[in-house]
């Protein structure tokens, strides 16, 4: 019988043993990859992702330890906020996969204040429970750090799209500045939330169709 199968695998011995391994080391630095040169947090989206986090919690849930599409890059805070925390809906998890679900789908952005919370979804006439759980959980509305860098990436990447209605950039310098002063993944919010409805953001959108879709041919490429 199976230390997993007797009860008797200590979880985390396992993984420290593990992690400690040249094919941990790269499957970090591939994650990295995967979330461009920012190195962004799948949770918070701070440019702080640092270590291998497990969607499903490894304690609970053993037999994903070693599971690829189980593996996120996160940030130390994340991490340690999340801990083996794990809402579910009978065995419907109700945290946001970034894997396999867009964030901006069920989060929204509020640039005066900096929070991230639980996007309304009209069609439903609610909240969206993974943006309710998601930002529960990980206290994505609470942190103060988070909303102070939240406050700043959006005013560089307002500040870009206002220069260039003005005339002050050209769309070559924009699509370069929608991308490198993105350290939160907000054009995310601009293309697929409630953003693109934000000034300056709904002005290149409706007058500058082909600087917005460069843009967002840029934001894709990510």
């Amino acid at each position: 019988m199976s230390l997993l199968a007797s009860g008797q695998l200590n979880i985390d011995s396992q993984w420290k043993s593990a992690r400690q391994t040249k094919n941990m080391d790269e499957v970090l630095v591939f994650l990295k990859v995967m979330a461009g040169g920012s190195e962004r947090c799948m949770y918070c989206m701070d440019s702080h992702g640092s270590d291998i986090e497990h969607f499903f919690p490894k304690a609970d849930y053993p037999r994903y330890m070693f599971k690829w599409k189980n593996y996120l890059l996160c940030c130390s805070e994340c991490g340690r906020i999340k801990g083996s925390r794990f809402p579910l809906a009978g065995n419907r998890p109700l945290l946001i996969n970034p894997i396999v679900m867009n964030p901006w789908s069920h989060l929204d952005f509020d640039p005066t204040t900096g929070a991230i919370s639980a996007k309304y979804l009209n069609h439903k006439n609610d909240f969206s429970i993974y943006g309710v759980n998601t930002v529960e959980t990980l206290k994505l509305d609470s942190r103060e750090y988070l909303r102070d860098q939240y406050r700043k990436t959006f005013t560089r990447i307002r500040k870009a799209f206002t220069d260039f209605v003005h005339g002050l950039i050209d769309r070559n310098e924009l699509v370069r500045s929608s991308v490198d002063l993105d350290d939160h993944y907000l054009m995310g919010w601009v293309f697929d939330g409630t953003g693109q409805n934000v000034v300056p953001f709904i002005t290149v959108r409706d007058d500058y169709p082909v600087a917005w879709d460069m843009c967002y041919e840029a934001f894709k490429m990510r």
